[in-house]
């Protein structure tokens, strides 16, 4: 009997922050078992950081608490709200993790982050970034421990890692870029919200431990960058420019169009069980 049926998750949602009317909902799977406190991975949706939903990440929450760990997949503000909304919601949504890990059954000290696409993208972009005062901005109730956004590990799927080298090379992906200008709003936006640029910047930022899981072919995310002097295609660039900065990140990828999610699910589940551990 496979473990998902054999042990499924106890499945919760929680209000974690409100903006007005507006709720933001964390969705939490928790292995069916004894024991615990659970390593944590936080999962954020793709999307063109305008239209990804809570729900993209039930196989992946499923999947990863019937393996013992417990996932929070998080909705933010997105598209009209503009950049850098989300950040401000998930970095919030980490320290909210953080200070809840008791009552969450969650190891505060074992978090990783992740996410595909553009979800990929703000999951890099936050964690290399856990103290900016702009993302941090959203303080956390009176008379809670002071924590930060930091997290133990990165696992991103075909990220949108580079925002503005996407804009300007669109390979007639024109339509699939509306929602992307209604977010970043201006290149000079794209550029700083860019985990590509800040590495070239030589921005002081934290580099945990990360994995880039790349299916191929796949032009909208893995391409080459003509106004790169890099000879290689984006993922190839970014960690290469990762190592060069100090941090350990691994470039898996999956010669095949259409990719079984279950191998990404076991490729996923194999990085968080060694990068947690």
């Amino acid at each position: 009997m496979p473990l998902a049926t054999a042990f499924p998750p106890l499945v919760k949602d929680h209000r974690y922050l409100r903006h007005g009317n507006r709720q933001l909902t964390a969705r939490i799977f928790t292995p069916a078992r004894e024991g615990g406190p659970f390593p944590c991975l936080i999962a954020l949706h793709g999307g063109s950081w305008s239209v990804g939903r809570l729900q993209d990440h039930d196989g992946m929450g499923r999947f990863l608490a019937a393996r013992g760990f417990a996932v929070v997949a998080l909705s933010f503000r997105q598209g009209r709200d503009a950049y850098p909304s989300s950040l401000l919601d998930i970095n919030y949504g980490i320290r909210w993790v953080k200070a809840n890990a008791a009552s969450l059954n969650i190891d505060p000290e074992c978090i990783a982050i992740g996410g595909p696409s553009t979800g990929g993208h703000l999951a890099m972009l936050v964690a290399m970034r856990p103290h900016d005062a702009r993302y941090a901005a959203i303080p956390l109730p009176a008379g809670t421990p002071r924590l930060d956004a930091s997290v133990r590990a990165v696992a991103i799927r075909w990220p949108m890692i580079n925002p503005l080298s996407r804009y300007r090379t669109t390979n007639g992906l024109g339509k699939w870029l509306q929602p992307a200008i209604e977010y970043w709003q201006t290149e000079a936006n794209a550029a700083d919200g860019n985990p590509m640029l800040i590495l070239a910047r030589g921005e002081k930022v934290a580099l945990p431990r990360a994995i880039w899981i790349q299916r191929r072919p796949d032009p909208l995310h893995d391409y080459r960058d003509p106004e790169a002097t890099f000879p290689g295609n984006e993922p190839e660039r970014f960690v290469d420019a990762y190592q060069s900065a100090g941090g350990e990140i691994e470039l898996a990828c999956f010669a095949k169009t259409h990719v079984p999610f279950a191998a990404v699910l076991y490729r996923t589940h194999q990085f968080l069980r060694d990068a947690l551990a």
